[in-house]
């Protein structure tokens, strides 16, 4: 790529870019910093993605990576849901409402 910036003292400059880096490695990085987030960091970051994309200002190529980071982060969290639904334990009661013991808990 040729600077636009004029040469000095008759010199040509020339600057090299690095390539971009390949779309599965940069999908790689993104789901490993996508696991470093906490739920409510995710979360967060999905919901600004959400309005970014409901307000219509973003060009294709910017709506199609938000769709899909948006994607990687809804999966996230719903993993994270899953898991810590899955540490909750419901407190069984007998017929007086003392409790007798615990139940995996179940949604829904």
């Amino acid at each position: 790529m040729r600077n636009p910036i004029p040469p000095h003292s008759g010199e040509e400059l020339v600057l090299l870019q690095s390539p971009s880096p390949l779309p599965h490695s940069t999908r790689m990085a993104d789901e490993a910093q996508i696991t470093d987030l906490s739920f409510e960091e995710a979360l967060r970051e999905l919901e600004r993605i959400v309005t970014r994309l409901e307000s219509g200002d973003a060009q294709l190529q910017e709506a199609i990576d938000l769709y899909e980071r948006g994607d990687q982060l809804r999966r996230q969290c719903a993993a994270r849901l899953d898991a810590a639904q899955a540490r909750i334990e419901a407190i069984r009661t007998d017929a007086q409402g003392r409790p007798i013991g615990t139940a995996p808990f179940a949604a829904g």
